[in-house]
């Protein structure tokens, strides 16, 4: 009875937290706001109502980290060891200049502000790094995860996480005097290059059988332990030797990631990664000190205010030093304008806090709080603002003249295509005609163009004649019929495909000289792709395994 008594007492808190969450995420969704906020404004509230001790312990702490575990990992699932290969610029090159610039803009300030020389370098550090778990939700949410700027976010994030460890082992070292800063971040150098090793051989020679095993069994409950087990040892495994259990967590999605199984896996981790995210910022919310808000709370909102304002106008001056566009670097820098869970992590190490003072270390987590909660909002005057920025005058002559292939519509099959040929190196221009969408598209890094190729009038301003396909992902048979006729006299040479989505009629779409195509659900986004690439004459840049299946409809 006694160790029952014990056991109820130890899971307590995380079953109250779970159902004070559930509520917090149903408020958020009626005022519209991310979960994230709700989570957060939770935490504090329970903390103001000296409620907070009563939700500390090992199994909140454990699932907490979990969350941040699983995160980690789901991201590795979409970094392929090809994509880091081919992300290795952004990853190492704008990762690296963006920490650079916005470490040093903080340090600086902190500096003037009368820090000393150690602890600016650890407040700059931490105040550079953005926060992965806020950042990669709403990317995923907004479905940028292949667009320009959502896979440049990523890539600077993995260059975070791993920079991360070192500015743990630097700010212990640091803060505490040591003399052996070198040598033990050279340890740790060596460490995580001998992870990424595992997990390499792991991909290369074990994911396949292990997989193809338990694919055998035919046991949906073996599978999603399966998931549970990789995703959470490969975090203890780094953990174990002195590294970040997220970075271990991110290299056990990447050893999977070129899985055929990948998908699988991903779809048993996504329900516990949101349900132990939840867990991680309520209890950001509860680190918070009320009385201090209550007290300074002027103090804390102008750090929280500084600390976005400065945050996105380095990271936009990083972008713009990398070679960006104005557009695409405003939403970019308000993307990652925000303080990071990491930083939390470091401003909670005893020696940090005595080093930058106590009450220094409180404000700066509860600005860094603030501006986890204002991302989206933050984020969306980015977004609408680069979408803005890049509306200018009409040119005479379109961009990407010599692109073989214009899309029309930039929804969600215009915007798979894109990145698609994008990836082969294919030339494309991209039409929108939809005011939200366009900027939308804009916003999100694609070279997409205000026009309708419906009006005979756009054709040679849009160089029509030397284009060879043109791809409709939004259909109007009227003007398909109707333009028929002139395009057959005018335009002789051009392959015109119809990507049927809802059940349409393909016969009279042929009728009128287009090529209707099936790009229903994610294999019609394949079929899709291998039918421009085929018209294109590129059949050697069709994969095998992607030609199965490619229905045309008659």
């Amino acid at each position: 009875m006694a160790a029952s008594s014990e056991i109820l007492t130890t899971i307590a808190p995380a079953i109250s937290l779970l159902g004070l969450g559930i509520g917090a995420a149903l408020a958020s969704k009626v005022l519209r706001l991310s979960p994230i906020v709700g989570y957060i404004v939770l935490g504090l509230a329970l903390g103001a109502f000296g409620y907070a001790d009563r939700f500390e312990g090992p199994v909140v702490e454990a699932l907490a980290e979990a969350g941040v575990m699983f995160l980690l990992f789901n991201l590795g699932l979409h970094f392929s060891l090809t994509r880091i290969r081919e992300e290795a610029g952004n990853i190492f090159g704008f990762g690296a200049l963006q920490m650079t610039v916005a470490s040093a803009g903080f340090g600086v300030a902190a500096w003037l502000l009368g820090q000393s020389v150690t602890a600016s370098i650890i407040i700059g550090a931490a105040l550079g790094l953005s926060s992965t778990a806020v950042v990669i939700g709403l990317i995923q949410q907004r479905g940028q995860a292949d667009c320009p700027v959502g896979r440049a976010a990523q890539s600077i994030l993995i260059f975070q996480d791993i920079a991360a460890i070192a500015l743990l082992i630097a700010a212990t070292a640091l803060a505490a005097g040591s003399g052996s800063l070198a040598g033990d971040l050279g340890w740790a150098a060596l460490k995580a290059v001998a992870a990424f090793g595992v997990a390499v051989i792991f991909s290369r020679y074990l994911t396949a059988p292990l997989f193809r095993l338990i694919a055998n069994a035919r046991s949906n409950e073996v599978f999603t332990a399966t998931a549970l087990f990789l995703a959470l040892a490969a975090g203890w495994a780094t953990g174990a030797i002195g590294l970040s259990l997220t970075l271990g967590a991110f290299l056990g999605g990447v050893a999977i990631a070129e899985s055929r199984y990948r998908v699988l896996v991903q779809a048993e981790i996504e329900a516990f990664r949101g349900l132990f995210l939840g867990f991680f910022f309520m209890t950001v919310g509860l680190s918070l000190n009320p009385a201090l808000l209550a007290e300074r709370w002027p103090q804390v909102l102008g750090i929280a205010a500084a600390l976005i304002a400065m945050k996105c106008a380095l990271n936009v001056a990083a972008a713009l030093a990398n070679r960006w566009s104005v557009p695409g670097s405003v939403q970019l820098g308000f993307l990652l304008g925000q303080g990071s869970e990491f930083a939390l992590v470091v401003f909670s190490l005893p020696a940090v806090a005595v080093l930058i003072g106590t009450d220094v270390v409180a404000m700066l987590v509860a600005a860094i709080a603030i501006s986890l909660a204002a991302t989206p909002a933050i984020s969306d005057v980015g977004r609408t603002l680069a979408g803005r920025l890049r509306r200018g005058p009409p040119d005479s002559k379109i961009a990407g003249d010599d692109a073989p292939v214009i899309i029309v519509g930039m929804g969600p099959k215009g915007r798979a295509l894109a990145d698609a040929l994008a990836q082969r190196d294919v030339g494309h221009v991209a039409l929108e005609f939809d005011d939200r969408l366009f900027e939308t598209a804009v916003a999100d890094g694609y070279d997409v163009h205000f026009a309708s190729p419906a009006d005979p009038r756009s054709w040679q301003p849009l160089s029509m004649g030397d284009r060879q396909v043109i791809v409709l992902t939004r259909l109007d048979y009227e003007a398909a019929r109707d333009l028929h006729p002139i395009v057959e006299e005018y335009l002789p040479g051009l392959t015109r495909i119809a990507a049927m989505v809802d059940g349409e009629d393909g016969a009279r779409y042929g009728a009128v000289g287009m090529q209707a195509v099936d790009a229903h659900g994610e294999e019609g986004d394949r079929r899709l792709l291998v039918h421009v690439l085929r018209s294109l004459g590129m059949e050697d840049e069709v994969p095998p395994q992607e030609t199965a299946g490619v229905a045309i409809a008659a």
